[in-house]
C-alpha cells in the first residue's frame, strides 16, 4: 500500500503534496509520478466518470497506457437520494453499506427499484462513453482504477470489486485525496492503494481543489478521444469543463 496517512497541515511538509490541487490534471500528474515507480508495465487505466477521467488521462499519458472508463452509479436512499447506501459498477453486483442499511432499517431487496433505475442510467452512460466498445481486456494484466477523490468510497469499492472479478494480475486504486477512514477501509480491497494525502478533516472532494468544475458527458468523451491520439493529446490540448 502507498498512502501518506492522515494529513492536514502535514500535507505541506517537504516531500508531500501541496494542497489544494490546482485542478484534476495536476492531481493526475502527482499520481502518475508515484505510479511510474511501481512496475506497472502493460497496465490499463480505468477511470470513474465523470471526475476521474481527467485524472486518469494524465496517468495514462505519462505511463503510455490505454485509458477507458469504468462506469459506476451510486444507489441512493429513496427518501433522501443524495445519501448513498450502496453502488454498482458495470459488470458487477450491487455493493451495499450493510451498517448504514441496518441503521436505516432497510433491506437490500427493498432497493430493487432503485437498483434497476441506476442500472438503466449506467447502461446509458456506457453507451454514450464507449459507443459500443467493450471494456478493455484486463485478465492477466495490471489495472489502475482512478477517481478524483474518496469521500465515502462506495463507488470505488463497487468498481474495484467488479474489476477483481475479471482477473487482473494486479489491482491498483489510485486517487489524489481521500478521507482517512475511507482510505483505511479500502486497503483490503486492492493490491496497491495510492492516495498521496488522506486528511481526517475531510468534508467533500471539492475542498481539495482550486478548480473543481462540473463535467458533462461531452467532456468525458472528449478526454477519451484525446487519450486515443499518439502521446495522449489531440491537437488543441485538453478540453475545458463544459466545452468539450
Amino acid at each position: 500500500m502507498s498512502w501518506n496517512g492522515p494529513a492536514g497541515e502535514g500535507a505541506r511538509r517537504p516531500g508531500t503534496v501541496r494542497l489544494p490541487f490546482t485542478d484534476r490534471a495536476e492531481a493526475g500528474r502527482v499520481l502518475a509520478a508515484r505510479l511510474a515507480t511501481m512496475g506497472l508495465e502493460g497496465a490499463v487505466v480505468l477511470a470513474l466518470p465523470r471526475g476521474g477521467v481527467p485524472v486518469g488521462h494524465e496517468i495514462a499519458r505519462h505511463l503510455r497506457a490505454p485509458l477507458d472508463v469504468l462506469v459506476t452509479r451510486k444507489i441512493g436512499y429513496p427518501p433522501q437520494p443524495e445519501l448513498g447506501v450502496g453502488a454498482i459498477a458495470e459488470g458487477g453486483a450491487p455493493v451495499f453499506d450493510a451498517g448504514l442499511l441496518a441503521r436505516l432499517g432497510l433491506r437490500e431487496d427493498e432497493l430493487a427499484p432503485t437498483v434497476r433505475a441506476e442500472r438503466a442510467e449506467l447502461d446509458r452512460r456506457v453507451a454514450v462513453y464507449r459507443r459500443g466498445r467493450p471494456l478493455p481486456r484486463v485478465a492477466g494484466r495490471p489495472v489502475i482504477v482512478v477517481d478524483d477523490g474518496l469521500a465515502t468510497g462506495g463507488t470505488a469499492r463497487a468498481a474495484v470489486r467488479a474489476v477483481r472479478g475479471r482477473g487482473p494480475s494486479r489491482l491498483v486504486l489510485a486517487v489524489p485525496v481521500g478521507a482517512a477512514e475511507t482510505v483505511r477501509s479500502l486497503e483490503a480491497e486492492v493490491d496497491d492503494l495510492v492516495v498521496p494525502v488522506a486528511p481526517w478533516d475531510f468534508h467533500a472532494v471539492g475542498q481539495w481543489y482550486r478548480d473543481f468544475g462540473q463535467l458533462s458527458d461531452a467532456d468525458v468523451t472528449a478526454w477519451l478521444e484525446r487519450a486515443a491520439w499518439p502521446g495522449g493529446e489531440a491537437p488543441g490540448g485538453p478540453p475545458e469543463p463544459g466545452r468539450a
